[in-house]
């Protein structure tokens, strides 16, 4: 049984949730990928890795969701594909997160570890991708139309990114986005607002089997959501006012030094 939480666990989760929502506003990406290793170390709950994985799928996939509304005002997200995505890889979320019960603790944060510094290396690696061109007519820029593609690919490409997903309990984003782009064939913009679709399904449906097995903490799911409702606000008011790439760089150093420690401390799980 758990103990009760404490009101600098409530603080602490809320500004967890907070430091994840700003870093996904400001940078785009990347940002749910320290959910788990806050819930873990700074709220406290390291002796719980698979209720903390369950936790924050939960509050990362309500989370997405909310922040599609804001994506679809700017008619960005693009329906069709985003629904065939997700529908294919909320099966693989599903089976993900059954393998991820069953792998003891402290091995599937190793997992993480390295996974975090896989992330870590594409976002320092990464550039932002303008998908316009200059308008041949002379009236500002056009949006360069990419070639589509099946749909059978589409639902593939999702499959396995749920796999991975509902595995270890995160988002996604990082896979998604060029998942999108590549069996879709959207541009980069309109992939990051399509795949929160995926984004909230896939945690969503990771935390449900997590659920059935007693392993969400619902109280700090909200908080967590609480949080990132403010900083996802904040990280976006603040995205054009510093450099991106910078940005990305810094937010790529953390995550790699958080995942050496992450792997350090659960080492004797392998």
């Amino acid at each position: 049984m758990l103990p009760p939480i404490t009101l600098l666990q409530i603080f602490l989760s809320i500004l967890s949730g907070f430091l994840v929502g700003f870093s996904l506003g400001l940078i785009g990406g990347g940002g749910s990928i320290l959910a788990v290793p806050l819930l873990l170390y700074l709220v406290g709950y390291s002796r719980y890795p698979h209720l903390v994985i369950g936790t924050t799928a939960l509050a990362v996939g309500l989370n997405a969701y909310i922040n599609v509304y804001q994506h679809m005002r700017h008619r960005t997200v693009k329906i069709r594909s985003g629904l065939i995505f997700a529908a294919f890889g909320a099966l693989g979320a599903l089976g993900g997160a059954e393998l991820g019960l069953i792998t003891p603790g402290k091995t599937l944060l190793f997992f993480f570890g390295i996974l975090m510094i896989v992330v870590a290396v594409l976002m320092l690696r990464g550039k932002e991708h303008d998908t316009r061109k200059p308008d041949p007519q002379g009236e500002g820029v056009v949006q360069i139309k990419n070639k589509k593609k099946g749909g059978v690919l589409l639902g593939v490409t999702g499959f396995a990114t749920g796999l991975a997903s509902g595995y270890f309990g995160i988002g996604g984003g990082f896979l998604i986005v060029p998942g999108l782009m590549f069996s879709a064939a959207l541009p980069i913009t309109e992939a990051i607002s399509t795949s929160l679709i995926s984004v909230g399904t896939f945690g969503v449906v990771s935390a449900f089997r997590y659920a059935l097995a007693g392993e969400v903490y619902y109280p700090i799911a909200l908080l967590y959501l609480v949080g990132g409702v403010f900083g996802g606000y904040l990280g976006t008011k603040l995205e054009h006012s510093v450099p991106r790439n910078t940005l990305r760089n810094a937010f790529a150093i953390i995550v790699i030094t958080v995942a050496i420690y992450i792997m350090v401390v659960n080492r004797p799980g392998i």
